[in-house]
């Protein structure tokens, strides 16, 4: 086998072995404490940290 293709087998495997870990140790997902999609980006702006918010 080459070694991009070790490579890409390799990432592979890494990946899904992450996703798998993390779908068994995270903690479900309550929807109702979600915000709705349309509400995303509403709310007051963050103070600070960006010059040229204060134009």
């Amino acid at each position: 086998m080459k070694l991009k293709s070790k490579l890409s087998l390799a990432l592979w495997i890494v990946l899904v072995a992450f996703f798998t870990w993390d779908w068994f140790v995270s903690e479900p997902i309550n929807h109702r404490l979600e915000p709705p999609l349309v509400a995303i980006g509403s709310g007051q702006a963050p103070s600070g940290g960006h010059c040229a918010s204060t134009f």
